[in-house]
């Protein structure tokens, strides 16, 4: 007798609807249902059936996540794959072309720039104005200052900086070092230069210098107004810690490479507006001394409102700092990125130096600082002689930030052009370049004013005048190169490395190297006044140093360039195979692997060993 296999349990279960899944080229070849074995009976139709069984879960084993039947879309030949599923990522919003997330960086980090360069400019000309023309100073007290006094100062931050990253968080890290100069510019706007004559010792360094002689004029000036040096001081580190490792620190934290290189210099536009109302800001604060009455101080009155408003844009810092850290997402960095453990300081030190990378970053950094420094000391001792009045440096100083801020603007506008067009390369080349070219124009006049002076006359001006105003171009289209080339060069620099190399990198080369350069521009300036005489007879040295200055920077600048190339590259491929990761591999089966790898057994027909005709092939997504 016959023996009937169970046909509805078998029917049910293998010609169960097949599984679909997302983002998959392919599907599982359709299993034929007991009841398409028509009348075959007996122990011929249970092992059909049981083959059937075994080729359909074979098939499912194979596939690690989900069976796909995609009609209409299959490839000539049926063929088997390995899948995975894709999650689609959703459109993110945008407004006018730049995602929404991009924004809520952007905007916030260029107000923060704008407030951060705003006191920085007013610090910048009210200290230069204290110092030099103080009761007993001269211009000749700034190497001394940035020499003795700025340098130590800038290496015991870092120290101390270097030391507390190992302990604080960032937001305590901010905090903890922005706060003390909110407390001090208030505090010596309200107390310690009204309270300046009864702590200043005067009498001890007029003693001092009657006794040790006029050469150490400069040193005993510091001891004379040490309350101003420190505000000198403080307002130089404003600049270094404020704005090199705070600020352009926690941008290179939330931005990727490509925003920095859309960004960087657009949102700069917004700060250096700051150079512009800052420097009005000063003038009208000189004007308003210029029409107080006799017996009335002025500077009393002028510190109080510029340190009010230096207070006030402190703590709108704070504020857009934590609203950032709030309400937007850190940006996701390669996780191939290797953790280095917590080091000391002398092992900190020891890794930087260690690093050319970061050797290459602290030559240019050094390398501005001098090559600034020796012309723009040498400037301001003109400026000086050509306005001695407080009242008169003042407002010529107004007017000079206002037009960095004009010129720095017109250079972001054309930043952005250069590093599309013309790359990071070439972007940090063109401030060493305009340095030099400006750099020997200011010499040649001090060297060949006299034999101008009669062509001068003609314009009305005097070769001291001219030689002021060169000086002030050359100062407006370094700065404005530094601060639309230069600073977004450097930023962009740091953001490929690690975290540990970006922190303490940023701490040795941004509050170390950037005073070391002026200091070691300070330092060749006293040497060769020492063996010259004078500033105008070492004039022509100072020129030939400023050129290997210059060469070294752009010899810098180049093996940097090819570094960061290098390591944007290795980034992008780290975060490309990442991607890669969650992408859908399609992988066909080889026929010789499984039965299910060509023609399932055709009872019909009698075949049941599969048709050998098919070959597979991989394919991938």
């Amino acid at each position: 007798m016959p023996f009937n296999a169970p046909k509805q349990p078998w029917g049910r279960l293998i010609s169960s609807p097949p599984i679909s899944t997302v983002d998959c080229w392919g599907s599982s070849p359709e299993i034929p249902t007991a009841g398409e074995s028509g009348d075959q009976n007996g122990i011929f139709s249970l092992y059909v059936q049981s083959l059937k069984l075994f080729a359909f879960w074979d098939l499912v084993l194979r596939v690690p996540s989900v069976i796909a039947t995609i009609p209409n879309a299959l490839p000539p030949k049926r063929k088997n794959f390995v899948c995975k599923a894709v999650a689609g990522e959703p459109e993110k919003p945008r407004i006018l072309g730049v995602e929404l997330v991009t924004l809520k960086k952007i905007i916030p980090l260029g107000l923060m720039f704008f407030c951060i360069l705003f006191n920085y400019t007013i610090l910048r000309d009210t200290k230069d104005v204290l110092v030099v023309t103080a009761k007993g100073s001269s211009a000749e007290i700034i190497p001394f200052l940035k020499t003795w006094v700025n340098l130590p100062m800038a290496v015991g931050f870092m120290l101390i900086y270097t030391k507390l990253t190992n302990v604080l968080s960032k937001q305590a890290l901010f905090y903890t070092f922005i706060v003390p100069f909110i407390a001090f510019f208030g505090a010596f706007g309200f107390l310690l230069y009204p309270l300046s004559n009864f702590f200043h010792p005067e009498s001890l360094s007029d003693k001092l210098l009657a006794i040790l002689g006029p050469r150490f004029h400069g040193p005993l000036a510091i001891l004379r107004i040490w309350s101003f040096c420190l505000f000198y001081v403080m307002a130089e580190l404003w600049g270094s810690v404020v704005i090199s490792v705070l600020f352009w620190g926690f941008a290179n934290q939330i931005t990727t490479v490509e925003e920095a290189k859309r960004f960087y210099p657009m949102f700069g536009l917004g700060a250096n507006v700051a150079l512009i109302f800052s420097g009005r800001t000063v003038k009208y604060f000189s004007n308003m001394r210029k029409n107080l009455g006799p017996g009335v101080d002025g500077w009393a009155i002028s510190l109080r409102g510029m340190m009010s408003i230096v207070v006030l844009m402190g703590f709108t810092i704070c504020f857009l700092y934590w609203w950032v850290n709030k309400y937007v997402p850190l940006p996701k960095r390669s996780r191939k990125k290797k953790e280095k453990p917590k080091m000391g300081t002398m092992e900190s030190l020891k890794f930087l130096v260690s690093s050319p990378y970061i050797r290459d970053l602290a030559t240019l950094v050094v390398a501005y600082g001098i090559s600034i420094n020796l012309v723009e000391v040498t400037w301001k001792s003109k400026l000086k002689a050509q306005f001695p009045s407080p009242n008169e440096y003042s407002s010529f100083m107004g007017d000079f930030s206002t037009c960095t801020g004009i010129a720095t603007f017109t250079m972001m506008l054309l930043s952005q052009f250069i590093f599309d067009k013309y790359g990071w390369g070439v972007a940090a080349t063109i401030t060493p370049t305009v340095l030099l070219l400006t750099g020997v124009g200011f010499f040649s006049l001090l060297l060949f004013g006299d034999p101008l002076a009669p062509a001068l006359a003609k314009f009305g001006m005097t070769p001291l005048l001219a030689a002021v105003y060169v000086g002030a171009m050359q100062n407006i289209f370094s700065k404005s190169a530094k601060y639309s080339l230069f600073d977004p060069c450097k930023e962009m620099a740091y953001i490929p490395l690690d975290e540990d190399t970006k922190v303490k990198g940023k701490a040795a080369i941004d509050v170390v190297c950037n005073p070391l350069g002026k200091s070691g521009g300070a330092l060749i300036q006293q040497f060769m006044i020492l063996t010259f005489g004078s500033l105008a007879n070492s004039t022509p040295y100072l020129g030939g140093i400023l050129l290997i200055i210059v060469f070294a920077w752009l010899s810098a600048a180049k093996s940097l360039d090819t570094q960061f190339t290098a390591l944007c590259k290795e980034e992008e491929h780290e975060k490309e195979m990442e991607r890669a990761a969650v992408k859908i591999p399609v992988v066909s089966e080889p026929e010789s692997d499984s039965i299910v790898g060509g023609s399932l057994p055709n009872p019909e027909s009698g075949d049941l060993t599969g048709s050998s005709s098919e070959t597979s092939t991989k394919e991938t997504i």
